[in-house]
């Protein structure tokens, strides 16, 4: 047979974006499985926590549940004496009964903290019982507490309504681990894919079979049955298949049946090469590219066969292992509902110059030595056949096809190879709203992470001014001019306005304390606070909400005040579970708890930026996003109003 040539060889450009229109690939469907079985799964849903962990208020050691201001002047030399009350809480025992002024309650690790007590003090800290002459036994206390101190508040490691994984996120251990404290059975998950995966070739074996002049062991097989896997889908071997044209067409038909279909070998045009001409007789639409200007890589062939996307790709591992990572790999990535990858690399000087065909894209496998001025590239010189080149590698660089050579001491990026830690795409820092956590959300769902930590619009707002972070989230009233966020900016910062909300009082709505409220807010606000037995949830200092609390206490600090929550959620949790009986929050997490709610102002939730990071990619595609009509809808579905 008469060998053909590659005569219109289509560019990577070209081909990558041929292949993904025709694709269009999106994720195979979700699915509910039991916990156990979902590890390396992709979760297809975001997962909000349905309570606190912990779930209660609980003691960090054993000793004594007290009240913190009945300790404060205790010394070794004067201890204070306290009434021990009769109750011991073990660990699983719900207490009965409240500490009293002046009383202390047995507490083992664990236990959970009694109404009343607000810290705990160490068993270590304490001498023996003595009693008074009503008989009443006394323990001494030798060292002060601090309101909270010894006690892990619930919701301080997950508050209830958090959002803890988000779609797209792979289950690993520790989010497995972290769905089991959190009490879920079940998860959803993206379906894996089926990729089927087929050998062809009559000098293939498989490994562990007789070695003999002129086999190969299948290693494609395996380099690519591995890859997918840890793209989240599911390979089907078909095994190897000789050159036996009816043979193979009748094996790519039954393969069909999956998701993906990938095979290697086959695809130039010699006149051994079978897979590209069984490849024509499949349409819908069939062969989309069949040669692609690149090295390793040229022969690779990408189709759709009756609906079902194909490839075939070159035999040689490298040339396999590259055109696999560059085409195959993203769109096997959307279909598992995985993001795009986030690549890692480096820049890194050439030693020696390296030469190029001009007209084709090349990449270079290197090994990276790091040296006083920097990092070194050099080319690990295995070519496309070479099976260990990849293996051995650090990393790889990219010649643009219209380069002829890179000179000796010219700067390169260096893509690397295998997993890296690396910071997140945007961080940022400051109040905690669920309209930011759905912002967030929506962020990873294009392929940008996003970290944040909860400080308080204060603390994220010092957080922008030292450069730590790309946006801050801030509600701060200056209450001169009445308007928010304006007075503390400073020339490096930049404020872009967000959404409003409506920011109020929350209770249990069968709470008679607070029935008439809505007649004379001022006089029965103060009648609460001024009620020892109607215990508040406060905010984190540096909070918006904080702030707002502070100047309705007026200096006063009701029961409860040092009690504090880092979330609107877990406010409204803690009301919920009666661990509180009042607190502020923002009108739609109240709503979504079923508590009731008197609304107290509307404020402003705004985005803080250093000016230097305005113009950085993730942080414009952060405030583009802000303006879509649909993002606008669901926030308005929230509660928020922009």
């Amino acid at each position: 047979m008469k060998q053909k040539q590659f005569l219109n060889l289509a560019t990577s450009e070209e081909a990558e974006k041929r292949f993904w229109e025709t694709v269009m690939p999106k994720p195979c469907g979700e699915e509910e499985i039991n916990l156990q079985d979902s590890l390396r799964r992709v979760l297809a849903r975001d997962v909000i926590a349905r309570h606190n962990v912990p779930y209660f208020d609980r003691s960090n050691f054993d000793g004594y549940a007290v009240r913190a201001e009945d300790t404060f002047g205790a010394q070794e030399t004067a201890p204070v004496c306290l009434s021990l009350n009769q109750e011991i809480l073990a660990c699983g025992v719900v207490p009965q009964n409240s500490v009293a002024k002046e009383t202390a309650t047995i507490i083992a690790t664990g236990g959970v903290i009694p109404r009343g007590a607000d810290a705990v003090v160490m068993i270590e800290n304490t001498f023996s019982f003595e009693e008074n002459e009503f008989g009443n036994k006394l323990v001494n206390i030798l060292k002060p507490v601090v309101p909270t101190g010894g006690i892990s508040l619930a919701g301080s490691d997950i508050g209830a309504g958090e959002t803890v994984l988000r779609i797209g996120d792979r289950l690993g251990y520790r989010e497995t681990g972290t769905l089991a404290a959190l009490g879920e059975e079940k998860v959803w998950v993206w379906k894996r894919p089926k990729v089927g995966i087929i050998s062809t070739g009559d000098e293939l074996i498989a490994p562990g079979e007789k070695m003999g002049l002129g086999k190969v062991y299948d290693s494609n097989a395996m380099v690519i049955s591995h890859a997918v896997e840890e793209l989240g889908c599911e390979p089907l071997r078909f095994g190897i298949i000789p050159d036996k044209e009816a043979q193979l067409e009748a094996t790519i038909r039954k393969a069909l049946d999956t998701d993906f279909l990938i095979l290697s070998g086959g695809t130039s045009k010699g006149e051994g090469d079978l897979n590209y001409r069984v490849f024509e007789k499949f349409s819908n639409p069939g062969i989309l590219v069949h040669g692609v200007s690149l090295k390793p890589g040229k022969p690779l062939c990408l189709a759709v066969l009756e609906g079902t996307p194909a490839a075939i790709l070159p035999g040689f591992p490298a040339s396999a292992t590259f055109t696999f990572n560059k085409f195959i790999d993203p769109i096997l990535r959307a279909m598992s509902g995985l993001p795009p990858e986030q690549k890692t690399s480096l820049q890194a000087s050439v030693p020696a110059r390296l030469n190029s065909d001009k007209g084709r894209t090349e990449f270079h496998l290197v090994h990276l030595v790091r040296k006083a001025e920097g990092f070194k590239a050099y080319s690990t010189g295995k070519g496309s056949g070479s099976i260990t080149g990849f293996a051995r590698a650090d990393g790889f660089m990219e010649i643009p096809r219209n380069t002829e050579m890179i000179e000796a001491g010219q700067e390169v990026n260096i893509q690397l190879l295998g997993e890296a830690t690396r910071p997140a795409d945007l961080m940022l820092i400051g109040s905690h709203c669920v309209g930011l956590d759905y912002l967030m959300g929506e962020m990873q769902k294009r392929g940008v992470s996003c970290r944040f930590l909860a400080v308080g619009s204060m603390g994220g707002l010092m957080a922008a001014k030292r450069g730590e972070c790309d946006i801050s989230g801030t509600h701060l009233l200056d209450e001169d001019s009445g308007i928010y966020n304006q007075h503390l900016l400073s020339p490096e910062l930049h404020l872009h306005k967000g959404y409003r909300r409506s920011q109020g009082l929350i209770f249990r709505k069968d709470d008679k304390k607070f029935a008439n409220f809505s007649n004379d807010f001022g006089k029965f606000f103060q009648q609460i606070i001024n009620d020892p037995e109607v215990h508040m949830i406060n905010r984190n200092r540096g909070s918006g909400t904080r702030v707002l609390l502070d100047r309705y206490l007026s200096d006063q600090q009701p029961s409860g005040f040092y009690q504090e929550a880092k979330s609107h959620n877990s406010v409204a949790a803690a009301v919920a579970q009666k661990r509180a009986d009042w607190g502020f929050a923002i009108q739609s997490v109240a709503e979504g708890a079923g508590l009731g709610f008197i609304p107290i102002q509307d404020e402003e939730y705004d985005f803080v930026i250093p000016k230097e990071r305005l113009q950085i990619s993730e942080v414009t595609r952060f405030l583009s996003l802000l303006e879509e009509r649909d993002i606008k809808k669901k926030l308005a579905e929230l509660g928020l109003k922009t």
